[in-house]
């Protein structure tokens, strides 16, 4: 009788999203993020993220599925982005799957020349992943060993309106860490100021990311990452993005909808504009003005269980390196793929296009 988690049985458990299209969707980041990666640190965020976005819709097109994009970069008239609700793939099989996408994650830190870019997916079977606006959400990321002492200890569990150290001490506790040893990662936005300094109050340290949360988000549930927790207020397709790596590896987020203004803690009128002008949209997706302001779990923000997550370094951080590019059109990439059957795989691939001509590099 072969052991339950040996390599076999875990490949057993794959759902057929994740046998038939995790392969392809490696290179569907691949390609997206190689063709950002020409772009890297010539100041030209759009266009950066223009080629990725096509490269990417390209790729799609390809893959034998019927895909609908349910939380993307923008709405039908945002072009170039992949937008909410576009229909992707062939749809000539009978292979259904929601998509959540950022072709380019951090379009500034690309553009710059900075480390963190990515370019991210992910899928799951219809229904299976958060339909929403390209608008915020407030959240809170941690790992699968926060998890497993929430469940040992039920009356303390992560609270997105709890007190900065309520959270911190939790974390700290199911990491066997003190606060003082624990690293936060939050975006350096003016609206997280307050949260900054009570992370700093209770002890913790802070790591400011001037873009590009998503990974970091993903880190926490990494050992050896070196991120323990991350906060704040950012874009709902990462939050997503996110959530479907998290649900893969064990790990948790909560998060609630928020309009940019009254995240940014913008005048009432300001709020009530974008409010006036955004509410018909949200209503249409299910949300009102009695559910905004919900708290969403993971199982809220990718109630599928055939999920598939696939990243590509654009540049390199502290989890994926970045792309090198060797002249001719070579090229060579470094991704994660994640599986809702646990199985993870860092790959690192290389294009040769002369292959007469150029060797393989090691």
């Amino acid at each position: 009788m072969p052991h339950p988690k040996t390599a076999e049985e875990m490949i057993k458990c794959a759902g057929p999203i994740e046998c038939e299209l995790l392969p392809q969707l490696l290179h569907v980041t691949e390609s997206a993020a190689i063709a950002a990666s020409y772009q890297m640190g010539r100041g030209e965020k759009n266009y950066a993220d223009q080629v990725s976005v096509e490269s990417m819709r390209r790729m799609l097109n390809c893959l034998d599925m019927k895909g609908i994009i349910k939380i993307g970069e923008g709405e039908r008239d945002e072009a170039p982005m992949l937008f909410i609700g576009e229909e992707v793939g062939t749809w000539e099989e009978d292979v259904e799957v929601d998509i959540a996408v950022d072709p380019l994650e951090g379009t500034n830190l690309a553009a710059n020349g900075l480390p963190g870019a990515i370019a991210v997916m992910a899928m799951a079977e219809r229904g299976g992943l958060f339909h929403g606006p390209d608008i915020y959400m407030d959240k809170i990321v941690v790992g699968p060993q926060v998890v497993k002492y929430e469940k040992e200890h039920p009356d303390e569990i992560i609270d997105l309106d709890a007190p900065v150290r309520h959270n911190l001490e939790i974390v700290a506790k199911a990491l066997n860490r003190s606060i003082d040893e624990i690293v936060v990662v939050i975006l350096e936005r003016e609206r997280h100021e307050e949260k900054i300094k009570e992370i700093r109050e209770a002890g913790a340290r802070v790591n400011l990311v001037s873009d590009g949360d998503l990974m970091p988000g993903v880190s926490t549930a990494i050992r050896g990452s070196g991120v323990h927790m991350v906060l704040g207020s950012g874009g709902s397709g990462e939050a997503v993005l996110t959530a479907a790596a998290m649900k893969c590896l064990g790990g948790k987020i909560l998060a609630r909808l928020v309009l940019p203004s009254v995240a940014n803690g913008k005048s009432a009128e300001k709020i009530a504009e974008e409010r006036s002008e955004k509410m018909e949209r949200l209503n249409s997706m299910g949300i009102t003005e009695e559910n905004i302001n919900d708290v969403l779990d993971t199982d809220n923000l990718v109630p599928g269980n055939d999920i598939i997550f696939s990243a590509t370094g654009v540049t390199s951080g502290p989890i994926l390196r970045g792309v090198s590019l060797f002249g001719d059109g070579d090229a060579r990439v470094h991704s994660i793929t994640i599986g809702s059957s646990g199985v993870v795989k860092f790959t690192d691939t290389i294009y040769i296009h002369d292959k007469e001509r150029n060797a393989l590099r090691f």
